[in-house]
């Protein structure tokens, strides 16, 4: 969260987090804006080092200010797990320069980071995800060393969210493999 949003934005965004029973992990400036709140006390705390490279798995989400957009992209340099980050702004430049400067495999502005999913992509149900920056080994040919990253931009008013699977027509298909012996 930038800074200069602390005192506008950032109350609305936290109120309706709170509404929704989110669990917020705040830096001091965050935090410091949120006391009072009915919910302060069953549902911020002061975050932890640990909480901003944790995957919450939950209604939980670690929140931090920082002073520039420049500063964010070190943090998440230093502390993402470099598969997907997003921006929310209404600023052009500041999200290309977010785009490109974010070393992760998709950078998304005013999206969902749940877009990022094979089974999304198109590429079909997900059996793995790598963030490393090279995948081959064995022979490698000029195809072989490409990487790729993938960016997304929201042109929807309130931007896009991601629904869950099976609410469309495509729907995983798991079915048992029935092998008692590996073929090879």
């Amino acid at each position: 969260m930038h800074e200069s949003l602390l005192g506008t934005i950032w109350l609305d965004v936290a109120n309706g987090l709170l509404d929704a029973n989110v669990r917020l992990l705040c830096d001091d400036a965050t935090i410091q804006r949120l006391v009072g709140h009915p919910k302060f006390v069953t549902h911020v705390q002061k975050a932890s080092d640990e909480a901003y490279v944790t995957e919450h798995l939950g209604l939980t989400i670690s929140v931090l200010s920082v002073p520039s957009l420049q500063a964010a992209v070190k943090w998440i340099n230093g502390h993402s797990s470099h598969h997907t980050d997003a921006i929310v702004t209404q600023d052009e430049a500041a999200a290309a320069v977010f785009c490109r400067s974010v070393d992760s495999a998709g950078t998304f502005v005013n999206a969902s980071t749940r877009f990022a999913d094979g089974f999304r992509y198109g590429f079909g149900t997900e059996v793995g995800i790598s963030t490393g920056r090279i995948h081959a080994r064995g022979p490698v040919g000029l195809d072989g060393l490409m990487i790729y990253k993938y960016m997304l931009r929201s042109k929807a008013g309130k931007g896009h969210i991601v629904g869950e699977f099976g609410s469309g027509k495509k729907a995983f298909k798991h079915k048992r493999i029935e092998n008692a012996v590996v073929p090879y």
